[in-house]
């Protein structure tokens, strides 16, 4: 019986796995980086143990410190959680070799899966439908597009699309050095790019007596930067015999490599609705709670019973019923190219009956070193239609005060009319985004940068509730001016940076928008928590959230300002072509032959920098020659850094 596992990983995995060691009774050991020192799984565990450093590859790549961790803390099984170390042979053996249960598959399954090149000679043995590999000194334009992958790992890092041949040897570099810093892995291989398939995914479930399970399917077609967005369980609109046809491949495919645990089979669907084999992920799937609540199973529970030796039921697996849909909460910009985000998360609620499991929690700091998930967010229903649209009400209600995330994109997915018929593909977000990502119609961010001001004013200058008993109107008892009835100002800075000017009064009445800026608009209430507006007789509360100089406004998709100086304060200049760091991160990589002096054209990248184990290209903004490089590989960088001027010719 296993009695104390240590997770050899973090944040929301982490803290998933502890949840059911505890409703078996199982002790919990944590690890964690120095980031990570007061971190939520770092305190939910019953033991944690330091691993010295921030970076991946000096804290959770190390399983040498992992395992001494485990032994010095008494644990006596070790779960991978997913990414980091989840799909490493050498780190399995090594677990086992010290004495310790090691809850997943053989070693040998994983190493006969972990290599995509060889999985796929594997399944194409046994008789599963394959993309046909290309070397790439052959590739020709008639061969475009094109699939840079990592043979490693997962999570689409170490991916590129190729449509240039010109793009197609740094584009393999690239995806390379991705995969060498997440996997510790380099090696690449080149395959077609199937435009507009599906993702497709059988969850199975393997004891060590021989039985497999195949628990349904999944569809994960929606992604951004080959990384899961969107899944849902089971994959709608898969006639019977196709669903039938992949649940016996994926079966197939862990037969033949006596797997053992909790996996997952991954198949690209044509237009024309022929399956290609992607990848076996050998480990526990982010997406696994879609798969949990249609079964009505605990997927965890079963990796440790099964670790412990325990028989999958004789009757077989659970029946699914209803339909589950999750969300991928991350702190990141749609609008600006996936951008991560960075900073104070003072917030996270989200309301209604729906699953919510986060690595983070009110007051977290999100940071560069690590995946920008923050939650996933999961629906069931027993329709996929009901399931759909508690998902997306919940989001809309959610408070995620804190730094900008792509819950409006879900929000907006979630409610497009391609998502609701179940018109599904990988090109999703190629074609959509633009829309998805557009600012809202209608006067609802006038309304709340009209709140905010409101709020602030009452929150800084003393109020006292009207007489009236309703509405009761704020108004003014301190604060005295020589010319109280002439309009305040107050200024804010939205999301992307514009600069928004509120002017309002103190009457009789009480507060009240400065004469002819908000026509049709009556102030009910306002109070520093929350504003009452009338608008064309209709009336609504926006609740008002502030933490220093950030204000949140609203309790539908609030608004994110950012309150600034009465008085503008002068700009710090910067000179014209200066490169600035969109994000904190690393200098990772500078252009080969790289000087300043070198002549450089519009497009051209210059410089990489990684943050949230991403890589985000840094290129010539126009035609010139580098006049300045700021920076050195392995620098670490602010928001705003200047890395590197080019002077246009």
């Amino acid at each position: 019986m296993i009695t104390s596992v240590l997770v050899a990983n973090r944040g929301e995995i982490a803290r998933r796995v502890f949840r059911t060691c505890r409703e078996l009774g199982i002790a919990t050991v944590a690890v964690h980086a120095d980031p990570d020192a007061g971190a939520p799984h770092t305190r939910e565990a019953d033991a944690a143990v330091r691993l010295p450093g921030s970076a991946p590859a000096d804290t959770y790549l190390r399983g040498d410190l992992i395992v001494k961790a485990a032994l010095a803390a008494g644990a006596d099984a070790v779960h991978p959680g997913y990414g980091f170390l989840s799909e490493n042979a050498g780190f399995a053996r090594a677990v086992r070799d010290a004495g310790l249960v090691w809850i997943g598959p053989p070693p040998a399954a994983i190493e006969a899966m972990a290599s995509k090149t060889g999985a796929k000679k594997l399944m194409s043995g046994a008789g599963v439908p394959l993309p046909a590999p290309l070397e790439p000194d052959g590739i020709t334009a008639d061969d475009l597009p094109v699939l840079v992958k990592a043979a490693a790992g997962g999570g689409g890092r170490g991916m590129r699309v190729v449509r240039e041949l010109a793009a197609l040897d740094g584009e393999i570099e690239a995806a390379g050095a991705e995969a060498a810093a997440a996997f510790g892995d380099g090696e690449v291989f080149v395959e077609p790019y199937i435009e507009r398939g599906r993702h497709v995914e059988v969850q199975v479930l393997a004891d060590t007596h021989g039985q497999v399970w195949a628990l349904g399917t999944r569809d994960c077609s929606l992604q951004r930067r080959h990384q899961k967005v969107i899944e849902e369980a089971p994959a709608p609109g898969l006639p019977d015999e196709l669903r039938r046809t992949l649940q016996d491949a994926a079966v197939a495919a862990a037969r033949a490599v006596a797997y053992e645990g909790a996996g997952t089979v991954e198949f690209l669907l044509a237009e024309t609705g022929r399956p290609y084999f992607l990848e076996m992920n050998t480990r526990l799937q982010v997406e696994h709670p879609v798969t949990e609540l249609v079964h009505d199973l605990d997927l965890v529970e079963w990796q440790l019973r099964i670790a412990e030796g325990e028989p999958l039921p004789a009757n077989g697996a659970p029946d699914a019923r209803g339909h589950a849909v999750e969300a991928r909460l991350y702190a990141e910009d749609p609008a600006h190219q996936w951008r991560p985000r960075t900073g104070t998360l003072w917030r996270l609620d989200v309301p209604g009956e729906v699953r919510v499991d986060a690595g983070v929690e009110d007051g977290s700091e999100i940071g560069t070193h690590y995946d920008p998930m923050l939650a996933k967010v999961i629906a069931w229903a027993p329709t996929r239609a009901t399931a759909v649209r508690k998902l997306a009400h919940a989001l809309e209600r959610a408070r995620v005060h804190g730094p900008v995330t792509n819950r409006d994109l879900l929000v907006r997915s979630l409610r497009h009319p391609d998502f609701v018929v179940g018109r599904l593909d990988t090109g999703f977000y190629d074609r959509h985004l633009s829309a998805l990502t557009a600012p809202p119609a209608g006067e609802g961010a006038a309304h709340a940068l009209l709140a905010a001001a409101l709020a602030d004013a009452v929150r800084s200058e003393g109020v006292r509730a009207g007489s009236a008993p309703r509405p009761a109107v704020a108004k003014r008892v301190g604060g005295w001016r020589n010319l109280a009835s002439q309009p305040q100002c107050r200024r804010y800075a939205d999301e992307d940076g514009t600069e928004h000017e509120v002017r309002y009064v103190w009457g009789r009445a009480g507060l009240a928008p400065a004469p002819g800026t908000y026509p049709g608009v009556r102030v009910l209430e306002a109070a520093p928590s929350s504003v009452v507006l009338e608008a064309d007789g209709v009336r609504r509360e926006l609740a008002v959230a502030r933490y220093g100089d950030h204000v949140f406004v609203g309790s539908v998709g609030p608004y994110a300002f950012t309150a600034l100086p009465r008085l503008p304060e002068p700009e710090a200049a910067t000179e014209p072509g200066s490169l600035l760091a969109a994000m904190p991160g690393t200098v990772v990589r500078i252009a080969e032959g790289l000087t300043e002096g070198t002549s450089v054209t519009a497009g051209e990248p210059l410089l990489w920098l990684e943050a949230m184990k991403m890589e985000h290209r840094v290129v010539a903004p126009a035609d010139g020659v580098l006049s300045a490089l700021s920076v050195d590989v392995g620098q670490q960088v602010d928001v705003g850094t200047v890395l590197a001027v080019v002077t246009e010719e």
